[in-house]
C-alpha cells in the first residue's frame, strides 16, 4: 500500500521537488544548496537513484516494519511513497530503465525464499554478503514483475546507460566478483573485468563513453582472506579505491589510491567529474557510526603528490554521507546520509541543488 501519500501537484504547475523539507545549509558544503531531506525515521532509507525524467527516485529501505531492504518509489513533486517489491526475500540495487523510465529493475533473493537471508557472521570482522541475488524488472507500480537476469550466485549492483543501450552488474557467476554488461533484455551477458577482487558498483558516464567502478586489487596473505571469505559468500569491503574505464571496462585504472574504503561512484553531468564516497578524512569515533563523505575527483587532472588526480571533499558532516547520483539534467544530486536522524545510525535521503 501507498505510504507518506500527499495530494498530487496538478500539471499546470511547473515542477519542482516539493517532497520532503528543507534544511539549513552547512556554509562548509559550498556545492549543495537548497538541501530537502526526503524520508523520515521510518527505517533506512538509501540508494535513491533518479528516473529519466527526474521527478521520481527508486530506492530501498526496511520501513514499514520490514526485516530487511524492499524496493520503493518516491515521486518528487509530492512526496507519495510506493512499495513496488513483493514483500519476500531481500531487495537491493533499483535504477529505472532509460532513457524511456517505463520500467524499473532491482536484485532480489526472493527466489531463494520468502524470509530475509542470514546476517553475516560478524566473528569475521565487517563484510558483506553475498547473497542468492537475481536481477527482475517490473513496471515502476511493481506490477508486470519477471526475471531479467537469473544464474546461481549473486548478480546485482545494476545500472544502465542512459541511452538504454545496455546495463552493467556484479556477479559471482564465474567465481570472482566481477563486473558485467548485457542487453536491457538480459541478453548478450559479456564478463568485463578479469583481475582478482571485487569488482561492482559500476556506473556509466552520461554521454555512455565510460564506467566508473570501485574494486579491490589484494595481493599475498589479503588475495587469501579474500578468497577464503568469497568461498563463504562474502567480501571485506574495507579497502576499495575507484576505478575508470571505457564502457566495456577497458584500459582501467585507479583513479584513488589511499586504501580506504571508497565506495559509490557515479559521474557528474559532463561525463568527466565523479562523485563517490569514502572514510579517507574518518577519525576514530568509538560507539559511533563510520565517517563517511562525499568527494569529487577530475580523473583527467593532473596527479598531486600522491600520484592521483586531486579531490574535493563535497559534505563535512561528521557521520555517514554516501550513495550520490545527479539528476539527468545535472540540476540536483540525491545521497544516503545519517544526518538530521531521530536515532543513531538512521539513514535517510537528501536532495539539494547542485552549484559550481
Amino acid at each position: 500500500m501507498p505510504t507518506a501519500i500527499t495530494t498530487a501537484t496538478p500539471e499546470w504547475i511547473p515542477f519542482s521537488v516539493r517532497a520532503g523539507k528543507s534544511l539549513p545549509a552547512d556554509p562548509r558544503e559550498r556545492h549543495l544548496s537548497e538541501v530537502r531531506q526526503l524520508t523520515y525515521g521510518q527505517g533506512e532509507n538509501a540508494e535513491g537513484y533518479f528516473s529519466p525524467d527526474g521527478k521520481r527516485l527508486i530506492f530501498q529501505s526496511t520501513r514499514d516494519g520490514a526485516a530487511c531492504d524492499q524496493m520503493f518509489v518516491i515521486e518528487l513533486g509530492s512526496g507519495e511513497t510506493r512499495r513496488i517489491s513483493s514483500g519476500e526475500g531481500k531487495t537491493t540495487c533499483g535504477f529505472f530503465f532509460y532513457p524511456g523510465g517505463d520500467r524499473v529493475l532491482y536484485s532480489s533473493t526472493h527466489s531463494a525464499g520468502a524470509a530475509c537471508p542470514p546476517k553475516p557472521d560478524r566473528s569475521l570482522g565487517y563484510t558483506w554478503p553475498l547473497d542468492e541475488f537475481d536481477i527482475f524488472s517490473a513496471k515502476p507500480d511493481g506490477s508486470e514483475r519477471r526475471p531479467l537476469v537469473v544464474s546461481p550466485g549473486y548478480d546485482a549492483e545494476t545500472t544502465m546507460a542512459f541511452d538504454g543501450s545496455r546495463m552493467v552488474f556484479t556477479s559471482t557467476r564465474d567465481g570472482d566478483i566481477d563486473l558485467y554488461t548485457a542487453r536491457p533484455d538480459g541478453t548478450e551477458v559479456r564478463r568485463i573485468t578479469s583481475t582478482p577482487g571485487y569488482d561492482g558498483g559500476a556506473f556509466f558516464s552520461p554521454d555512455g563513453g565510460r564506467l566508473v567502478w570501485r574494486a579491490s586489487r589484494p595481493v599475498g596473505a589479503e588475495l587469501d582472506d579474500y578468497r577464503a571469505l568469497l568461498a563463504k559468500h562474502l567480501v571485506r569491503p574495507t579497502a576499495l579505491e575507484i576505478m575508470v574505464g571505457g564502457a566495456e571496462g577497458q584500459n582501467a585504472r585507479a583513479v584513488t589510491k589511499n586504501g580506504k574504503a571508497n565506495f559509490a561512484p557515479s559521474f557528474l553531468h559532463d561525463s568527466r567529474r565523479v562523485i563517490f564516497a569514502s572514510n579517507l578524512d574518518a577519525s576514530p569515533m568509538p560507539g559511533k557510526a563510520p565517517n563517511f563523505d562525499l568527494y569529487v575527483v577530475d580523473p583527467d587532472a593532473p596527479p598531486n603528490t600522491t600520484g592521483m588526480p586531486p579531490l574535493e571533499r563535497i559534505t563535512f558532516y561528521e557521520g555517514f554521507d554516501s550513495f550520490p547520483m545527479f539528476s539527468p539534467d545535472g540540476e540536483y544530486v540525491v545521497f544516503a546520509s545519517n544526518r538530521q536522524g531521530s536515532i543513531p545510525g538512521e539513514t535517510n535521503l537528501f536532495i539539494a541543488r547542485w552549484v559550481e
